[in-house]
This record gives structure tokens, C-alpha cells and sequence, in this order.
């Protein structure tokens, strides 16, 4: 295995839906018994076969931090597994953390808006924090991407308007687009600021913190609540903010949409209830918890998901259900386990590869059949645990 820093196409290197993601699935069946280790290695090889990008556009969902995610998995019962290649992957993936770091203070240094693909959970620096608080928490790169988070909640002026610091310049398609004049802040976990809020709270859970770190939580919450909603089916966000709607501090959008992880109640309850734990705050944990319970009562949102996968689909909903159930303080949110469990049992789908495909949706059926958290802790790359 070889890291380059041109960017392959090889579809093997991606953890969303090539590779990566289903030799992650094959690990996690060794690791609890349900498949064998020799097709495990099988993949891994597959997956690492090609030169391995760490180009600046390398990211968790790519390249060599999600290789490097899946060699950790493959020792999360302390076996030294692919020990050499995971040493050298390590390297690549510190020094790419660095670089990009680079890159996103010189933008917040010459007061421009953000993009997805430098903070973001699928392709920015929160997804490569993910990957090293959870398996290299130690190294600087880690404190850095803590520090760089929290100087991304200080508002942002752009032609004199006062902007929140993970304003991107562009649409949620990652185009431009009439709808979106001057872009948007986006608020669900893959793409918007729940995912640096998870972030941050999984790692002051773990009494990593750098300076800033609590009240950028309380800021990035603060602002969560300007933008919380109530019908008669409960607590709702909206799924971004544009700028007529931080002018008129009104949102175009009607109720709560589709249930998923990526954008809606529950990634962003999961993401506040671990701000909650995090800051004991019992207050927000409740209103968190209530409002993930509630979506999963509700039929008119339920009717929304379409598909068993895990980034909008039944998978990510029951993962993060389960993940949620866990830390709750009440059994709401785990009275809906049974029929998320049924659901995604009957649920089936063609597609390949993890995040909408049978490799995520599997490993979300594995969960709820173990009735414990998975071997690998697969699911920190959604920023649930």
C-alpha cells in the first residue's frame, strides 16, 4: 500500500460507497462472529490495492482517512492487524489534517465563506476529527481541528453583513442556485454545524478540550434554539438557513421533513443530546430527547423514508435510535426500537456500499440483532457515538 497525493478514481477508496465501506461490514461480522476474517482480508486487500489519495480532498468518506478508519477497525479488539500499513496510513492522514488546517484559517483570515468540503463531516475536518478522536486522540492534529472548530462559531462579515461562521458560499447541492443567493448555514449533521457540535461534545465527553470549546457548544446550541420549531407533532429545525431567512428570522420551511440522520430531528437531537451530556445541561437533554421520541411517533414522518439506508433511510434512523436510546433519561426513545428494528428488518435494497447501500444498512440490522453497540464502533463516522 503506497499514499499519493494525486486523487485515483478508484471507487475502491471510498467508505460511502465503494471498497471501504463493505470491508467494513466484513470486519465488523469477524469481530462478533457473524462472518469469517479470511473475507474480511479479502476486502481490506481490495480496498487498499490502489495508491491511496491523501490529496487535499481527501477526507473521511475518501482516501486515506477512511482507509486509515478501517485498519482501526481491524484492531478494535487490541490485535495488531495491518499494523505497518496503519502506521504509514497514520503519517498520511496527520499530515493532511495539518495542511487542510492551513488552508481553512487562511479563509477564515481573509474573511470568506466556508464550504462543505472544508469543515464537513463527509469531506472537511470534522470527519477526519472523528476518525482521530476515536483512534488517534493523542496527536496534535486533533487539538487543532478542536481549535479550528471553535473559531469557526465566531460570526463571519461579509459586504458588511454580520454571518455565522460556517456560512458556505453556495447552495446545499454545492452549486449556485437563485434560491440560495450569497449561500446558506446548513444545519443537519453531515453537511451543517451539528456534525462540529457532536464533534465537540464527544471530545469534552472525553476530557479532550481546548480553549473555547465549551462556549462554542453553548454558542452553536444557542443558535439551534433561534431556529427550533414546534407543531402539534412536536420539535422540529429547519434544514438550513438562507439569507432572506436570516433577514426575517423566518424559515420557507413548513414542518419537519423526512426523519433521517443527515438532516433531520435525529441527527440533530443525537448531536444535542450529546452537547447535553457533555455541558450537563438536563434541560437540553430533555428537550432533545423529546423531540427525537416525538419524530418517531409521528406517522406523516415516518411515511418520508423511503429507503433502508443509513444516511436517509431506516438504517441511519434506528442506528441513531439506538445510540440515543442508550444515553437517554427517560425509555421513549427506545420504545420505538422494536418497530425500527421490524422495519429495517423487511427493508431490502440493490445498492451497493455503505451509506445508501447494503453495507450500512446490514451493519444497522447487525446492532439491533446484537442488542449492543457494535465491535468497531463503526458508526462514529455518523457522529453518533
Amino acid at each position: 500500500m503506497s499514499t499519493q497525493t494525486a486523487t485515483p478514481t478508484a471507487q475502491a477508496q471510498s467508505l460511502a460507497k465503494g471498497g471501504i465501506g463493505t470491508a467494513l461490514m466484513h470486519i465488523e461480522h469477524a469481530h462478533t462472529g457473524r462472518g469469517s476474517w479470511e473475507s474480511a482480508h479479502n476486502w481490506v486487500q481490495k480496498a487498499a490495492a490502489a495508491p491511496v489519495s491523501a490529496a487535499d480532498e481527501a477526507c473521511l468518506y475518501f482516501g486515506a482517512p477512511a482507509l486509515a478508519f478501517l485498519l482501526h477497525a481491524a484492531q478494535s479488539d487490541g490485535a495488531p492487524r495491518y499494523a505497518a500499513a496503519r502506521e504509514r496510513i497514520d503519517a498520511a492522514v496527520r499530515h493532511l489534517a495539518h495542511r487542510r488546517l492551513d488552508l481553512a484559517h487562511a479563509r477564515i483570515d481573509s474573511a470568506q465563506p466556508a464550504a462543505f468540503a472544508e469543515y464537513d463531516l463527509l469531506h472537511g475536518l470534522t470527519g477526519i476529527g472523528a476518525h482521530l478522536l476515536h483512534h488517534d486522540p493523542a496527536d496534535d492534529a486533533l487539538g487543532r481541528i478542536l481549535t479550528y472548530l471553535v473559531r469557526l462559531t465566531r460570526p463571519l462579515t461579509v459586504d458588511r453583513q454580520q454571518l455565522p461562521g460556517w456560512w458556505v458560499h453556495h447552495d446545499p447541492q454545492r452549486g449556485t442556485s437563485d434560491h440560495f443567493p450569497g449561500g446558506h448555514a446548513n444545519l443537519g449533521i453531515a453537511h451543517g454545524i451539528t456534525g462540529p457540535l457532536a464533534l465537540l461534545a464527544q471530545a469534552q465527553r472525553r476530557r479532550i478540550t481546548v480553549d473555547g470549546q465549551n462556549e462554542a457548544i453553548e454558542l452553536i446550541c444557542t443558535w439551534l434554539d433561534s431556529w427550533r420549531r414546534e407543531n402539534d407533532t412536536g420539535t422540529w429545525w429547519p434544514q438550513w438557513v438562507t439569507t432572506e431567512a436570516l433577514r426575517s428570522r423566518r424559515t420557507d420551511q413548513s414542518g419537519p421533513q423526512r426523519p433521517s440522520w443527515c438532516y433531520g430531528t435525529p441527527g440533530l437531537a443525537r448531536a444535542q443530546q450529546l452537547a447535553a451530556l457533555a455541558t450537563a445541561d438536563t434541560d437540553r437533554q430533555r428537550m432533545a430527547e423529546h423531540a427525537f421520541a416525538n419524530c418517531l411517533a409521528d406517522p406523516n414522518q415516518l411515511a418520508r423514508i423511503h429507503d433502508p439506508g443509513l444516511c436517509h433511510g431506516w438504517a441511519g434512523l434506528a442506528q441513531t435510535a439506538n445510540r440515543a436510546a442508550a444515553d437517554a433519561l427517560t425509555p421513549a426513545i427506545a420504545h420505538h426500537l422494536p418497530f425500527l428494528t421490524d422495519r429495517l428488518d423487511r427493508e431490502r435494497t440493490d445498492t451497493a456500499g455503505f451509506l445508501d447501500g447494503r453495507a450500512g444498512a446490514d451493519l444497522a440490522r447487525a446492532t439491533a440483532a446484537e442488542g449492543q453497540p457494535p465491535a468497531t464502533g463503526w458508526d462514529a463516522c455518523l457522529l453518533i457515538n
